[in-house]
């Protein structure tokens, strides 16, 4: 790599800055400087490998670079977790790491791809794990720089555990012999193997929401909301994974992949398909399920405004009902009320059919009152 491509990244290990307020200036000229801090290596492990077998554990990726150049065939595995800018910088420059990928494993954050910079392939991934006690899907990040005789891994989460893929190829010396190759496969197959517990993980939350929907929990729209994120953000990181695996099997004649290795990676697209399958089977699936809640919700809200007109029809019967009795009621109360006023000087007080004829008024007008309202279907 040249001098100016490497220039922002050497950069990234000269910057310097004002001190802040309280901050200690630096010493004048002339006078000692105090020792740096050494800056903490995120580097996990780091080993050279002849034949797929450890020949050397270097303490530094300087020391891993001179390892390369003591033997031939041999491979320089180095991984990392969460590393700083300046020792991404650091390993550009011992490795000729093409610039554009090393910004992307700087910021993190990419979307899964594959893509090949003259002898060095970039590939980033994303992983995933079910968190059980939460029931949640955990997504992780990861790069790769794959070169003739060198693999870095660079790790921005927890899973996958690369220990286990190291171990794995460690064990299987002909496998790792195979170069950085083998040790894409390795960890494609870890990935993929990963999304098998979020599959099963998914399919059983699932299965809960549906018993929801039909029991009537209230709060499930929302859960089948959340959880439907949780497909679409598992198939972004799976669906690409097909073409990734379609564009590493289609130079496999003209860089001259192991058969063996072929083979390794059809098995995991098998896999992956698999995999993408059963995620859009969950997203349909979710899809139809947020309909059937829509519907039992619809239903459910159009039976209680039933049950509400039903009983807002029968109050309003009951009212007609209590408004006929008190208007037949009335009408003697008022004959009634008008002759108990008791004053002397009242029509008919001295009459002999007075009494008689105030009954009869009162009689008539409440069953001239009841027939009609009764013709009305009030009583």
């Amino acid at each position: 790599m040249t001098d100016r491509r490497l220039a922002p990244l050497t950069a990234l290990t000269t910057l310097t800055r004002r001190p802040a307020r309280g901050e200690l200036r630096p010493p004048l000229a002339g006078a000692p400087a105090p020792a740096a801090p050494a800056a903490r290596s995120r580097v996990v492990d780091n080993a050279v490998y002849s034949d797929g077998r450890r020949v050397a554990t270097p303490p530094t990726a300087e020391e891993s670079r001179d390892e390369l150049l003591a033997g031939e065939d041999r491979l320089a595995w180095l991984g990392l977790y969460r590393p700083e800018p300046q020792e991404l910088g650091a390993l550009a420059e011992l490795f000729d790491l093409p610039e554009l990928a090393v910004e992307d494993a700087i910021k993190a954050h990419q979307r899964p791809k594959f893509e090949r910079y003259g002898n060095t392939l970039f590939v980033v991934l994303k992983s995933a794990r079910y968190l059980d006690e939460a029931e949640e899907v955990e997504f992780g990040e990861l790069h790769l720089f794959l070169g003739a005789d060198f693999a870095i891994t660079v790790r921005h989460s927890e899973s996958p555990d690369l220990s286990r893929v190291r171990r794995r190829l460690e064990s299987e010396p002909a496998l790792l012999a195979k170069g950085s190759e083998a040790v894409l496969y390795a960890t494609l197959d870890a990935v993929v193997d990963g999304y098998r517990p979020v599959v099963d993980g998914l399919a059983n939350d699932i299965d809960e929401i549906e018993t929801e929907v039909f029991r009537g929990d209230p709060g499930v729209s929302r859960r089948i909301y959340e959880l439907s994120q949780e497909v679409l953000e598992f198939q972004r990181a799976s669906v690409p994974l097909t073409a990734i695996l379609a564009a590493i099997t289609a130079g496999f004649d003209k860089y001259g992949v192991d058969e063996e290795l072929r083979s390794y990676l059809r098995d995991v697209a098998d896999h992956v398909t698999q995999v993408n399958e059963r995620a859009e089977g969950f997203r349909l699936q979710l899809r139809d399920i947020l309909t059937v809640n829509a519907t039992l919700v619809a239903q459910r809200q159009n039976e209680e405004i039933r049950e509400l007109t039903e009983a807002s029809i029968a109050q309003g019967e009951e009212v007609k009902k209590i408004s006929a009795w008190a208007a037949i009621l009335f009408a003697p109360t008022l004959v009634g009320t008008v002759y108990g006023m008791n004053f002397d000087e009242m029509p008919e007080l001295s009459w002999q059919f007075g009494y008689p004829l105030a009954l009869l008024l009162m009689l008539g007008v409440s069953l001239t009152l009841y027939l009609v309202f009764k013709r009305r279907d009030w009583i």
